[in-house]
């Protein structure tokens, strides 16, 4: 597994994830009701349309590698799965079989400093990552400078916690109910009240198209899944 520095912020990041690396998938399915899966394969299918050059593709956060394996599966295209938390890759290297598929290459590294030459990946995807990097405008622009003109970029992130959602219902979930089953399952609370943290804080989703528009992406678009709890964003690279 290539090895690249990790800045101090994403390091600080990383460790919190690292403590709960090991049941991590379990939280993801468990803290959604099943629903992160659906929304990880939306966000391949998004990434793989047809238009997409030819050429190898970034997962970034990577984490699990969850994502990575489903575009191995369904793209066929080597995958460059990029994460500054190495417990979180260790736990995803089972999940890389001898099967059908296209290499995955793990890679510890950071969102703003990519282990990639410039225009060197056909599309990128980060699922429930960008809120970890910042500052975010230079995690897009690192991201577009990796990325092919006519080259697509996909994000899977959660929408603003500042919305009201359910009546308030989800906003209670996120301040009372996320972080006490985070730490009943892995023992550990502090990266999950981090996450109901970052979630509250979040930009709504027309200010993250305006960003990744800035960054140079065309074409941006986006849509609610889930009645607004996370948010699929799209662009793509100006030629």
């Amino acid at each position: 597994m290539a090895e690249l520095p990790v800045p101090g912020d994403s390091r600080r990041v990383a460790g919190m994830f690292g403590r709960v690396a090991g049941s991590y998938d379990l939280l993801n399915h468990l803290l959604s009701a099943g629903l992160d899966i659906a929304w990880r394969r939306a966000m391949v299918r998004a990434l793989l349309a047809p238009g997409l050059p030819p050429g190898p593709v970034l997962d970034l956060a990577a984490g699990t590698l969850d994502v990575s394996v489903m575009l191995s599966r369904l793209g066929r295209r080597a995958i460059v799965a990029v994460d500054p938390c190495l417990p979180m890759l260790q736990a995803g290297r089972s999940k890389i079989g001898s099967g059908p598929g296209a290499a995955i290459h793990p890679v510890l590294g950071d969102g703003l400093r990519l282990p990639l030459p410039d225009a060197s990946v056909a599309g990128a995807t980060i699922a429930f990552g960008i809120r970890n990097i910042r500052p975010r405008p230079d995690a897009f622009a690192e991201l577009a400078r990796v990325v092919k003109p006519g080259g697509r970029l996909v994000v899977l992130e959660f929408g603003t916690g500042k919305r009201r959602l359910w009546g308030g219902l989800y906003n209670f979930y996120l301040r009372s109910v996320l972080p006490k089953i985070g730490k009943l399952v892995s023992g550990d609370d502090e990266a999950y009240l981090y996450l109901a943290e970052t979630i509250r804080e979040f930009p709504d989703e027309g200010t993250l198209a305006e960003e990744m528009r800035l960054a140079g992406f065309q074409e941006v678009s986006y849509r609610a899944m889930t009645g607004g709890i996370v948010f699929l964003h799209a662009g793509v690279k100006a030629v």
